[in-house]
């Protein structure tokens, strides 16, 4: 991956040079194939060169008065072995890794608690159902096994109008249901209704 980056040589280094050529490792110091520097009004030179990130290239500018110059403002410098010079190092940083989001971790499967139509237990209606849904009886099994004195709590407390019903039999009528006995369930039913 490459990245654009500035050159820019103040215009009391470049004084009276007419133009001027950025060399380096990046052309293999090669000032035939040295990259323009573009003179601004206030006499400065610059340029922009696409280099690979990660990478650090030693460079230096030559001007056309015959003059190789450093950019005074590099950082960091490296001697260049057997010559009385540096050259100038510039260090083309990383592009900044974009956050990535942790993958989620899946969600944990609530285990799927099966709610049964309680209503079919004879007086038990859509609100009371609610009610022992609510109290974590949920299905024939729960209410079969659920005491009379337990449901008829849960029915006091749901309030005064929901005194009037008698949780006697759902116990016995839910076994039936949980079973699978609808035959049985009916006829005790039949019995229930023609009680009343």
């Amino acid at each position: 991956m490459t990245k654009k980056v500035p050159f820019e040589l103040p215009a009391e280094v470049v004084a009276n040079a007419a133009s001027g050529v950025l060399v380096g490792e990046f052309n293999n110091w090669n000032p035939e194939e040295g990259i323009y520097l573009e003179k601004q009004e206030d006499g400065s030179m610059r340029t922009e060169l696409a280099l690979t990130a990660g990478k650090s290239y030693e460079y230096r500018y030559l001007l056309s008065d015959g003059r190789w110059v450093n950019d005074y403002s590099a950082k960091t410098f490296a001697d260049v072995y057997g010559y009385s010079i540096e050259n100038c190092v510039i260090e083309v940083p990383e592009p900044a890794k974009k956050a990535t989001a942790k993958p989620k971790a899946p969600k944990a499967e609530k285990a799927v608690v099966p709610v049964e139509d309680l209503t079919k237990i004879e007086g038990i209606g859509k609100k009371i159902a609610t009610i022992l849904n609510a109290e974590g009886i949920r299905t024939f099994k729960d209410l079969g096994k659920s005491s009379i004195k337990k449901l008829q709590l849960i029915l006091d407390a749901a309030g005064s109008k929901f005194a009037m019903h008698d949780p006697a039999t759902w116990p016995k009528q839910a076994k039936l249901a949980a079973a699978g006995k609808w035959d049985d369930l009916a006829i005790l039913q039949e019995t229930l209704k023609g009680g009343k």
